[in-house]
């Protein structure tokens, strides 16, 4: 009963259950942060560039296997088994990357922006603390 009493214990410090919510709303973050990229900025980017898509950007390494009569896209190559050095995909993964690097930093600098408290300036003692702080300070010369 020990063991089961210890990782309860360890289970429920604020730091682990802080560690598994972080988990879960920063994969559910990612997959936004994904779409966003794919579904928003990647067509902008390939409409500012005449109409390429990124994710169609590759070097087919191998030839297709003997008959394959399909589309040579990225997808369909892929399906076929057919082994591609695919950039265009590498890409947008890292524009995904360095998106959402950008958008935790802002969210970091947010959040220690807030948690940043200054300290007022303590207040002036009253005039007859400061009358008795120079009494002592004359006396001790």
């Amino acid at each position: 009963m020990g063991l089961l009493a210890e990782f309860k214990e360890f289970a429920a410090k604020g730091n682990v259950v802080d560690l598994a919510v972080g988990v879960i709303i920063g994969a559910a973050f990612a997959r936004i942060v994904d779409s966003a990229v794919k579904d928003l900025i990647m067509p902008v980017l390939g409409r500012l560039t005449g109409g390429l898509d990124f994710a169609n950007y590759f070097i087919v390494l191998a030839p297709p296997p003997p008959g394959y009569s399909g589309p040579m896209t990225y997808q369909a190559l892929t399906k076929a088994g057919v082994p591609l050095f695919a950039y265009g995909s590498f890409l947008t993964v890292s524009l995904n990357f360095v998106i959402l690097a950008f958008i935790i930093f802002l969210m970091v600098k947010q959040i220690n922006r807030l948690r940043r408290t200054t300290l007022p300036a303590p207040a002036a003692p009253p005039e007859d603390t400061m009358l008795l702080r120079e009494i002592r300070d004359s006396l001790r010369r």
